[in-house]
């Protein structure tokens, strides 16, 4: 369901809470995490994120980071550190990346008008949507994101069924429904049509873009295991589809709260991150910036996917948690509790 976006609401850049810097005695985790003991307190209320009801599934891993070490980590239900975890929509976070390094480049104009070949007949009114507009979610295309039923769903068909061949064609052959910027809506559509974009701009389909996400992103980071899958026509699936272990998900988080520096290096452009977590949407229960989702009564911001899938970022803590495991979108929510408690008491 699309929701009206209204701009008199949103924050702005200068309304967000500082990034901490790395502190200097501590080495960057490309290598390994710098380790330290975690209070009982927080180790008790982490235990807590393993001891779910049966209905509310089932914590692979949970990682803590504070001020550049790594606190606490734990694996459960046959998983362990080196145990390939899925990122689902937290993959979209780093699609944010990806276009952020591109506009770093000059490859890409963010307020410019995307050329997408399905939106270039005369009149189309899609033709004036940016690359702005779709990060943000505010495209104003049709699509239902709903991962149960099979007949109301657009994810389903985009990556299971008659979508699955190209994903960014499926999405990008929805009509519009609304103006560029005027309403909101998630959308794994919207990220398929980024990622076809984008493997137009690197060239040479898979090899060229798994070249680009290493090159640029993932080994400066020392992010050794991040596998992306793609569609029959090269397209990354930054939709749902970036495989790694807790601990690169963790680094990825990390490189976020130092805003976009990796150890002396700038990987992503400055202002990226504040771009990021600037507010495009808010209502009662949740906040969006670009790509990213915010909680909306703090500086806190993550990367979340299905399942229960999380990278959860608190600038004010100079703290991370990820969380990899499988609970239904019925019972998430006391997992959230948990996980805001947890960075709360730090």
């Amino acid at each position: 369901m699309t929701k009206p976006i209204h701009r008199t609401a949103t924050s702005t850049s200068k309304d967000l809470d500082p990034l901490p810097p790395h502190p200097a005695h501590i080495a960057w985790p490309t290598e390994q995490w710098a380790r330290d003991e975690t209070t009982s307190e927080t180790t008790a209320q982490a235990d807590s994120l393993f001891a779910l009801e049966p209905d509310q599934g089932v914590t692979y891993a949970l990682l803590v980071i504070r001020h550049g070490k790594l606190i606490y980590e734990r694996y459960d239900a046959g998983a362990n550190p080196i145990y390939m975890q899925y990122s689902w929509s937290m993959a979209k976070s780093v699609v944010h990346a990806l276009v952020g390094i591109l506009v770093g480049q000059d490859k890409i104009d963010l307020h410019a008008p995307v050329r997408v070949p399905e939106w270039q007949a005369e009149g189309d009114p899609r033709a004036a949507i940016t690359m702005d507009q779709l990060l943000r979610m505010s495209s104003g295309l049709a699509f239902n994101e709903d991962y149960v039923d099979g007949e109301a769903s657009d994810v389903i068909p985009m990556l299971m069924f008659e979508g699955r061949d190209d994903a960014g064609a499926y999405a990008a052959n929805k009509p519009a429904i609304h103006p560029p910027d005027h309403h909101w809506a998630y959308s794994s559509g919207t990220t398929n049509i980024i990622c076809r974009i984008l493997r137009d701009i690197v060239g040479n389909g898979p090899t060229g873009m798994n070249a680009f996400m290493e090159e640029s992103l993932f080994r400066p980071l020392g992010m050794r295991t991040p596998t992306p899958r793609y569609d029959p026509s090269g397209t990354f699936i930054g939709s749902s589809f970036l495989f790694a272990i807790p601990q690169d998900f963790a680094r990825f988080g990390y490189l976020y709260l130092r805003d976009g520096v990796w150890d002396g290096q700038r990987i992503l452009p400055e202002g990226w991150v504040d771009y990021a977590r600037t507010e495009t949407y808010r209502d009662e229960e949740q906040a969006y910036g670009a790509h990213w989702w915010l909680r909306s009564d703090s500086s806190w911001f993550m990367a979340s996917g299905y399942d229960g899938q999380r990278i959860l970022i608190a600038p004010d803590k100079d703290a991370i948690v990820v969380r990899c495991g499988r609970t239904n979108v019925e019972e998430i929510e006391p997992i959230w509790d948990k996980m805001n408690r947890l960075i709360e008491e730090l």
